[in-house]
């Protein structure tokens, strides 16, 4: 059975477009609040090695900071070149002063490439 990791943030560290990011399960992943809510997804850009987080974000797309690879915040979807792999997206629950994330533990082998010399 896969393992879990649950993370927790408090609301009042997320304000409207801001992201935060945690380590959980061997991932880092970013969790943002936009209009639309609260989502989680994988840190890690799928073109190339790069934290979306310090990248920016704007409305429901992350842009990479590296290439300018888009991704939808709500699933992971690539939503701009070069990339052309979505990231993995989490579900975000709330209890009114945290969220909380949990995430599937990352396979012993890496899913993304490491950065191109």
């Amino acid at each position: 059975m896969p393992k879990e990791t649950t993370i927790s943030i408090p609301l009042a560290d997320l304000a409207e477009g801001r992201m935060v990011t945690r380590s959980a399960g061997g991932r880092e992943i970013m969790v943002c609040r936009t209009k639309d809510g609260l989502f989680a997804v994988d840190n890690i850009c799928s073109h190339a090695y790069a934290r979306l987080n310090e990248g920016r974000l704007r409305g429901f797309r992350v842009i990479c900071p590296l290439h300018g690879a888009a991704f939808d915040v709500r699933t992971g979807a690539v939503l701009g070149a070069p990339a052309n792999r979505a990231i993995g997206s989490f579900p975000v629950h709330s209890d009114g002063t945290h969220a909380t994330v949990t995430v599937p533990d990352a396979p012993d082998v890496p899913h993304i490439a490491p950065p191109m010399p």
